[in-house]
């Protein structure tokens, strides 16, 4: 059977193998592996799969193309960027039908993904002048300064949320600075990043940007390799760990943005209505809750919370599953049916222990959708922190509303979890807010917002949700690094 024979079609052919050192390469080893369509569970035909041999090839090229790219001043390397970002919004719609047909987000929601990629590469090619070193006065006879370089060989390992967004924008920053990018798109949805490399690979100079298809085995190669100057990650907690381990060994410097279960506080000032539409759009819904974001724990204040739930009930039915490439989707769907089956899994675990569903939780009932793999909006309520609903990242529409009505005891449970990336605090009292966010363990804090990110904005967690700032300088700077030249003047 050919890639022809599958459905439903692609708005556009797209190479299968791996993109590197400016040309396309089949696998080392022969292999190909099926990649699928989450919203009916049909085939879209088979990607390589990389191996170590495969990995080498392509970091070779790269160190090549590194070479090249160092040498190109900023300024030219910033024209490069801005028509990448360019390339990327003429071909915005196709690109987001490509990632909605592969990773069964909506293919509105992806359209804004490829726009938002498009400012990335447009921010960090403003930054280029940037990346200034410093000088220090030592006297008359001594000139000292340091100056920032590129790092060389940078992978990129991107996850199945956002497939094209984080392979185009999440290179922006290390080109900028010089460096040549492996970009290890997720196995799951492999093909924008493909379309990728067919559209700006010509930009630059050959080996300067590079796909390479795999699955966790490629990502683990390419962390450990010798020649990988640096590794960053978007991606589960168990994902990052693997990539640490396999770079301690060359020890390299790492950047990782991993799960998060995060939360969203609201008191008892704060107007139901306002906090019910923060509630449903900081889960995510529209793209099955599959965001590292997504405050899938909301504790309310007991004077609000019947409230609140009823008004969430209502605004999570608007949330209809559907076909992703159909614009008129407004919820996906799950990226495969084991994690389908995982959500389905917590969904009961959530019954077991006494929580009480109060909306969806179900498969859809329509026939057109029985073969994608779709899950309604699970609203759960009478949720206490000790349930296994309330403490893991489930990566699926499973949001969690507890009551609370003592204060420390609830920012305890706040924090009592392992990850810290985003917490969303609603209220009308600014000293209630100021001191909230400063005692919530988590890098990214919205006060009467949630979800939004802003370009400039360090955006990252801490503790097991990851460490290093994006969509700022700081990554930027990440991708360099600082060397000191000391001088010594010959005497007059």
């Amino acid at each position: 059977m050919s890639d022809d024979d599958f459905a439903p079609p692609l708005p556009c052919a797209i190479r299968r193998d791996a993109y590197y050192g400016g040309a396309w390469h089949p696998p080392a080893s022969g292999r190909h592996v099926e990649t699928f369509d989450p919203s009916t569970g049909r085939a879209l035909g088979r990607v390589m799969l990389a191996d170590a041999t495969d990995v080498d090839a392509a970091v070779a090229a790269a160190r090549t193309g590194f070479e090249a790219w160092r040498d190109v001043a900023p300024q030219e390397r910033a024209k490069v960027l801005r028509e990448m970002a360019r390339v990327v919004r003429e071909h915005a719609v196709e690109l987001a039908t490509i990632d909605a047909a592969n990773c069964g987000n909506p293919v509105r929601e992806m359209t804004s993904d490829a726009r938002v990629a498009a400012a990335q590469l447009d921010f960090f090619a403003g930054l280029v002048t940037e990346m200034k070193g410093a000088s220090i006065p030592m006297g008359p006879d001594v000139v000292n300064f340091s100056v920032r370089q590129p790092l060389g060989v940078v992978a990129r390992i991107v996850p199945f949320n956002h497939p094209f967004m984080f392979a185009a924008g999440k290179s922006a920053a290390p080109l900028a600075a010089g460096n040549a990018v492996i970009v290890k798109p997720p196995d799951q949805a492999p093909l924008s990043a493909l379309r990728l490399a067919e559209l700006i690979g010509g930009l630059l100079p050959p080996g300067a940007f590079n796909v390479l298809p795999g699955d966790r085995t490629t990502g683990a190669a390419l962390a450990g390799h010798r020649d990988v100057a640096m590794v960053a990650i978007i991606g589960s907690v168990a994902a990052g760990r693997a990539v640490m381990r396999a770079a301690s060994d060359t020890v390299k410097p790492l950047m990782l943005e991993l799960g998060g279960k995060n939360a969203l506080i609201a008191y008892p000032d704060a107007e139901p209505d306002a906090v019910a539409a923060a509630i449903v759009a900081g889960m995510n819904f529209t793209w099955c809750g599959q965001s590292c974001g997504s405050t899938s724990r909301a504790f309310v204040h007991d004077a609000i919370h019947d409230a609140v739930v009823e008004r969430v009930c209502a605004r999570a039915a608007v949330f209809v599953p559907g076909i992703a490439t159909d614009p008129a989707t407004t919820m996906g769907a799950i990226i495969s049916e084991t994690q389908l089956a995982r959500v389905m899994d917590y969904i009961e675990w959530g019954r077991r222990e006494g929580a009480r569903l109060a909306f969806g939780g179900t498969r859809p009932a329509d026939p057109a959708l029985a073969g994608g793999y779709f899950v309604l909006p699970a609203v759960f309520v009478d949720v206490t922190p000790a349930m296994k609903i309330a403490r893991e990242e489930i990566f699926g529409p499973v949001l969690s509303i507890l009551r609370w009505s003592d204060h420390e005891a609830m920012l305890a449970s706040v924090n009592a979890v392992d990850y810290g990336l985003t917490c969303a605090i609603w209220t009308n009292d600014i000293s209630t807010a100021h001191r909230t966010a400063m005692r919530v363990n988590a890098g990214y804090v919205w006060i009467n917002e949630v979800g939004k990110h802003f370009l400039g904005a360090p955006f990252g967690g801490v503790r097991h949700s990851g460490f290093g700032r994006e969509e700022c300088l700081d990554e930027l700077l990440r991708f360099t690094q600082e060397k000191n030249v000391h001088v010594r003047l010959r005497p007059e």
